[in-house]
């Protein structure tokens, strides 16, 4: 799975670390979780000893229903999401997570590491804001490099 690839890449070990899951659903301005990578990933994440917190717009009743035994900190902002975590991941592009005020999130992550599922999100802008960003499949990482040299 390739978010648990680059969160390999950016973090080593994943055992005690706090993942940040932004979206449940398996598509925006929904609350459906059929299909959602959302539960692949945090099942995964768990099973290699992290915690795993989540924020969903909309689609967190729906999960603590359907997925009790699923060992999630629901988050009731985004703000909440990212404070202490080593890192966020973007899995579902709510309009809200296209829109995020990255410069006020960074400070708050343990290490400002964000990785976009969905490509939602400006390379440039995360990367001026402090955070270390990684796109899945939209940007080599050649390509980010640059970007992180050529801003100041």
């Amino acid at each position: 799975m390739a978010v648990i690839q680059k969160l390999q890449e950016k973090l080593f070990i994943l055992k005690g670390r706090t993942i940040g899951l932004m979206g449940l659903a398996f598509k925006p301005d929904t609350d459906d979780l059929r299909d959602a990578p959302s539960l692949t990933i945090a099942e995964r994440l768990i099973q290699m000893g992290a915690r795993v917190k989540a924020y969903d717009p909309v689609a967190m009743p729906a999960c603590r229903e359907q997925w009790p035994d699923l060992k999630l900190r629901y988050c009731d902002s985004v703000t909440d999401l990212a404070t202490g975590s080593d890192a966020l991941v973007l899995v579902t592009e709510w309009a809200e997570f296209r829109t995020l005020d990255l410069a006020a999130l960074a400070p708050l992550t343990a290490s400002p590491i964000l990785v976009d599922g969905r490509n939602a999100i400006q390379p440039e802008a995360a990367i001026r804001a402090g955070f270390d960003y990684t796109g899945i499949g939209r940007y080599a990482r050649a390509r980010v490099s640059e970007l992180r040299a050529a801003l100041p």
